[in-house]
């Protein structure tokens, strides 16, 4: 039977996990216009629709860009509304 301080330290260890900063990166595709793209970065983020343009400039020119950060919870909710319209994106941490 497994010690009760050896739970708690892999308690403490997924807790600390999940706390560390996350982050979702979008990669660029030749697949979405760029429409597609900042439609679907508002409806998973929440962010400006001037913001959401920036982003999608940033991953068209440089191939990919920081779309969100957050606990990963959060950024396992934006992963999958960007993931709706099949974007190429991950959580990052």
């Amino acid at each position: 039977m497994t010690q009760p301080s050896e739970n708690i330290a892999e308690l403490v260890e997924n807790k600390t996990a999940v706390q560390i900063p996350w982050y979702v990166v979008l990669f660029n595709d030749e697949i979405h216009s760029f429409e597609d793209v900042i439609i679907q970065l508002i409806k998973a983020t929440g962010c400006a629709q001037s913001h959401a343009e920036s982003m999608t400039w940033t991953v068209h020119s440089e191939g990919r860009a920081r779309v969100f950060d957050g606990p990963f919870e959060e950024c396992f909710k934006v992963l999958g509304v960007l993931k709706e319209i099949a974007l190429v994106s991950e959580i990052q941490g």
